[in-house]
């Protein structure tokens, strides 16, 4: 069976809060071997992290991302930043995010909730960034019509003081700006949004990228992949999402699995985890596979 990590889910929200246990068992048996629960503000991390110490070991380990999403970022004030470095020290924590940039949000007058103006999700972002590199973690990151503005934020965190590694999660900045990202360091998470069949920005995304720099993620309970668009999104769901870039890039799914599976244990420094990889890449046809992937 293929093996595969989702790099990001909201497991601590409310959708799953009546069986979270089955949809699990439900990821496990999908061959899911972990899942990174990222916060949204500091409640959501510390509910993140109950999760990862609760569902530390079993078949579907679940490990905590700290941090406060951009449409939250007035929230970062020096309570909030003393709290998720607090969090951050925690073994079950393995980066800083949800962070990033969200320009769509602001513009939209009617939304009927609060949003942080564009210079306070800078201001957050730039606070956060100095604390994953103060406490030596990897940044899970939010881009949201905000390629240009992100980008050159990143750009000079990571020249001040390299190297520092992440991923930009639900990728959206289609193909022109993938060698940029990847010439900064920085993964690109790939979720249910490939399985559309208008999505050919993300698919080409999905074809083309280095595959030591692709990741899986389902961002659930959002963007559910395709048939079951429409419905609650879970991690029992990557399976289709990996067969799709299969497909895309001319290799099987466990090979796919399999890389992306080696990635994620690397970037988030898994350990334990994820013993099977190892054992998936001795069988010869899959280590074939994940080598012509790795040069494709």
């Amino acid at each position: 069976m293929a093996l595969f990590v989702d790099t990001h889910i909201h497991l601590q929200l409310p959708a799953y809060a009546d069986d979270l246990s089955a949809v699990l068992e439900r990821a496990a048996e999908a061959g899911v071997r972990a899942c990174i629960v990222p916060g949204l503000e500091v409640e959501s991390s510390r509910a993140a992290l109950t999760l990862a110490e609760r569902y530390a070991d079993g078949p579907c380990r679940l490990y905590a991302a700290v941090g406060i999403h951009p449409t939250e970022a007035y929230r970062l004030d020096a309570a909030a930043l003393r709290e998720l470095r607090a969090m951050a020290a925690h073994p079950r924590v393995v980066a800083i995010g949800e962070i990033g940039l969200d320009d769509y949000w602001p513009r939209i007058p009617d939304r009927g909730w609060r949003c942080a103006e564009p210079e306070e999700q800078r201001e957050a972002l730039r606070r956060q960034l100095d604390l994953a590199a103060e406490v030596g973690l990897p940044v899970i990151l939010h881009d949201r019509e905000a390629h240009e503005a992100i980008l050159r934020i990143l750009a000079a965190w990571v020249e001040a003081e390299p190297p520092k590694r992440g991923v930009l999660h639900a990728y959206a900045a289609g193909p022109t700006r993938l060698d940029e990202v990847v010439a900064l360091g920085f993964a690109v998470g790939v979720g249910g949004v490939v399985t559309r069949r208008k999505a050919t920005a993300v698919q080409e995304v999905a074809r083309s990228v280095a595959a030591d720099r692709l990741l899986l993620e389902t961002d659930g309970p959002y963007l559910t992949p395709v048939p079951y668009r429409g419905r609650r999104n879970e991690p029992a769901y990557l399976p289709l999402i990996a067969e799709t870039i299969a497909r895309l890039r001319g290799v099987t799914a466990e090979a796919v699995g399999t890389m992306t599976t080696a990635n994620a244990v690397r970037l988030f420094a898994l350990e334990g985890c994820c013993d099977g990889v190892k054992r998936e890449r001795e069988g010869s046809k899959v280590e074939d596979e994940s080598e012509r992937l790795a040069l494709s």
